[in-house]
């Protein structure tokens, strides 16, 4: 925005009549009085009424309200060919382009070349080469980009020389006009005869644009000096003057009235607008009666100057604002650059990753601008974080789409291979195979969720519909099955009579009914795991029973070894089971570990913890032992060295 518009320097200017003070090329220009027309007496003409009409000053021409920062677009380029591609478009369709875009454009091409100087510097010297000698590579659009700049230049100049040779001929019209009302305002009745003509040149003057700067401040002076004297001449009649300025000062106290009122608009940046034509039109309406015109300016002026105070503070606190808005998208900058660099193990992680983006790509679409000089800065880190992120997004789920398909592909040949062969009679062989092909279902990954369902569905149909048909041809096998569920619940009992039994079980007697329950032939398919897991449970039983039976006899056994040894004997002894209990522990170590990686949502991953927890279970118990054999150890070797009393 521009330094004018911020500030909301005051740009009001008083009617041509009166004691006014306008600024014209950044220079002062001060319009003296303009002598009021002497009032005729009755019946002295016949001349239409009127009064001097006012024209905008030089200071209107050269310093209207210019269109704000906030109000032009200049748009950011994100690489070179951007760039010339502007500048092409510039030139082929032969517009014009303001000094602020032709700079913007130079400014973003030679940042850029910069950067790519910069970087080519770093790769230079990171490959080994010496600073002072790196010479930056050769620019293979610089000269396309100088030529089409050329061309806006050359483009620009011939626009400013025809705007001049306007100028000049603006000049040389309204010399023309100056001419002419000087000479009408000759002779009062000139003056009475070419009122009309008077008025249309008038008209023409208005219709006349800028003129050249040096010439616009003394050129309003003699224009307005000869109307002036032009309305001298005039012989009005008093009291159609007096009525003239009855109604111009009515509408200059609406124009006052209007301008108060605009201190309560909410919006301060319309309310400036408004003034600026409230300003139009003081200063195209007539003159009042002098001794009211200082009283009525003022008026008008304390009104402007209260508009003008409220838009300066207005932009005043739109600064401010912005550099608030600045630290906000800075510290929203941070978090995105923060998730971005997360690690995402699931698409839940990528989903809730990709909410918060948008969530706080909302907070920043509801912050306001940052300073102009910031702006593009902040924006463009920002945008770079989250395309970073949508990137890494678009490609990890492309590579799961790839994952989905191949999936998708490998289990559909399984599916083939099941319909295939679901007519086959070879019970036994095909049931086999079925088998294989479930276990090779299971090693496949996931597919996508939408054809999850439906896949699954045709090979399981598949299956089912062999193993129906093998349930109907094997009927009587079904019935051998139940016999076999029968012997292996009665092998079950056993077993557990002699878990309870008083004096324990021996290891000949459980090794006995494990191989009568590996003779016994297969039972009914549903009911296998359940009576499969009642025969491991009591088995386990037995041989942690076993076991510790056994551990109790080695101890006792390990005790009288190390009464009959002594000296070297017992080191060396305590030495291997040093090593052995260290190899223990590092094994219990190994299988805890492993136990952290395993998936215990499936039957076979239930079935793989349950053993490890009980390898472990034994390996503690083997711990324990050879704890208690270097215990012995210590004791006689402590014994040996306590001399007799």
């Amino acid at each position: 925005m521009s330094e004018e518009a911020t500030t909301g320097r005051d740009v009001t200017a008083p009617e041509s009549v009166e004691n006014t003070e306008a600024t014209v090329a950044g220079q002062a220009v001060t319009a003296d009085t303009a002598a009021e027309p002497s009032v005729p007496q009755d019946g002295e003409s016949d001349a239409p009424a009127t009064q001097p009409e006012t024209e905008n000053c030089p200071a209107d021409e050269e310093n209207g309200t210019a269109e704000t920062e906030e109000e032009k677009h200049i748009p950011t380029f994100r690489s070179k060919a951007e760039v010339i591609a502007r500048l092409q478009e510039i030139v082929d369709k032969e517009a014009d382009v303001d000094r602020s875009e032709q700079e913007a454009l130079k400014q973003a091409y030679y940042k850029m070349r910069n950067a790519e100087v910069a970087s080519a510097r770093e790769a230079f010297i990171a490959g080994g080469g010496e600073p002072d000698a790196f010479m930056p590579p050769a620019d293979a659009d610089e000269e396309r980009f100088k030529t089409l700049m050329n061309s806006v230049k050359e483009r620009r100049a011939q626009l400013h020389a025809e705007q001049e040779r306007e100028k000049q001929v603006n000049l040389e019209r309204k010399q023309t006009i100056i001419e002419r009302i000087k000479e009408m305002a000759a002779t009062p009745d000139s003056a009475d005869k070419a009122y009309n003509e008077f008025k249309q040149l008038q008209a023409e003057w208005k219709e006349i644009k800028n003129v050249p700067a040096e010439q616009a401040s003394e050129l309003w002076k003699n224009y307005q000096h000869n109307v002036e004297q032009f309305y001298d001449q005039l012989r009005l009649n008093h009291e159609f003057r007096a009525y003239d300025f009855k109604k111009n000062l009515e509408i200059k106290t609406h124009l006052c009235e209007a301008a108060e009122k605009l201190a309560d608009v909410a919006d301060v940046v319309s309310a400036f607008h408004q003034l600026q034509k409230l300003h139009q039109e003081f200063r195209e309406t007539g003159p009042v009666a002098k001794e009211l015109r200082e009283e009525i300016w003022t008026r008008f002026k304390a009104a402007s100057t209260v508009v003008n105070k409220r838009h300066q503070a207005h932009f005043e606190q739109l600064k401010a604002q912005e550099e608030e808005n600045l630290v906000k998208k800075t510290a929203l900058c941070e978090q995105v650059e923060q998730l971005v660099e997360g690690e995402m193990k699931s698409v839940a992680d990528w989903d809730k990753v990709t909410q918060q983006i948008l969530d706080l790509q909302t907070q920043w679409r509801g912050i306001g601008f940052t300073p102009k000089k910031e702006n593009t800065r902040i924006f463009e880190r920002f945008r770079a974080a989250c395309d970073k992120f949508f990137h890494a997004k678009a490609e990890h789920f492309k590579q799961m789409r790839e994952t989905y398909a191949a999936n998708l592909a490998a289990k559909t040949a399984l599916c083939e291979k099941a319909e295939a062969m679901k007519e086959n009679t070879d019970w036994q062989a095909t049931t086999n195979r079925y088998i294989q092909l479930q276990k090779d279902w299971k090693t496949i990954g996931p597919v996508a969720h939408k054809v999850s369902a439906a896949i699954w569905k045709r090979f399981n149909d598949a299956c089912n519909y062999f193993f129906e048909q093998k349930t109907k041809a094997t009927s009587s096998q079904r019935e051998e099955e139940t016999a076999n569920l029968e012997q292996k619940r009665v092998v079950i009992e056993k077993l557990k009579a002699i878990l309870d039994a008083p004096e324990g079980a021996t290891r000949e007697e459980v090794r006995a009914l494990m191989d009568e329950w590996n003779a016994i032939g297969h039972v009914p398919f549903r009911q296998k795991d359940k009576v499969y897991k009642a025969y491991r449970e009591v088995v386990d039983k037995l041989f942690d029973q076993l076991h510790m039976n056994a551990g109790r006899r080695q101890m006792d056994h390990f005790r009288r070894n190390v009464n009959d040894k002594g000296g070297n004997e017992l080191t060396r002894e305590r030495s291997r089971l040093f090593n052995s209990y260290e190899a223990k522990r590092a094994e219990i170590q190994t299988y805890e570990n492993n136990l952290t990686f395993l998936n215990a949502k499936s039957k076979s991953g239930n079935s793989l913890v349950d053993e490890i927890n009980k390898k472990i279970e034994r390996l503690k118990d083997d711990l324990d032992l050879i704890r208690q054999k270097i215990e012995a150890i210590d004791e006689k070797i402590k014994a040996e060295e306590t001399p007799e009393a």
